[in-house]
């Protein structure tokens, strides 16, 4: 009995090895072509910038102001939670419980909060 049913798990784990070794040809096989189709050849292009062929201005060690990556992060912040709405606002029944619309105000209050904590800061001017 154990025999058997050590045989039926090993069988169901076979197929779990060969779809594991099939992903991992998959991922190494193309790794491997690039290494022996692609040129050698190291010259004095390789060491510029790359600038959707055209050619570099300056060098690539320009400094950004914070206000750009606090402006960035406060829209991927605030694109995650536009996200996380839609499915919320489509799971919310129509004769849900005052508990499920607390929670989405609450929710909504914070965001809220963040916005005008951010224009108090300054964030949203552009120096």
């Amino acid at each position: 009995m154990f025999s058997q049913m050590f045989q039926a798990a090993l069988h169901d784990f076979f197929y779990v090895l060969l779809f594991l070794l099939v992903a991992l040809i998959f991922a190494v096989i193309p790794i491997v072509i690039s290494v022996y189709v692609a040129p050698h050849v190291y010259g004095e292009k390789r060491r510029t910038t790359y600038e959707s062929g055209m050619p570099p201005v300056g060098t690539a060690w320009i400094q950004f102001g914070a206000s750009y990556y606090l402006f960035a992060l406060i829209f991927l912040a605030f694109d995650v939670d536009v996200l996380y709405l839609f499915p919320v606002l489509l799971a919310y029944e129509r004769h849900g419980q005052y508990f499920q619309l607390l929670e989405l105000a609450i929710f909504l209050f914070l965001i809220s909060l963040t916005i005008v904590y951010a224009w108090r800061k300054g964030v949203f001017r552009w120096r």
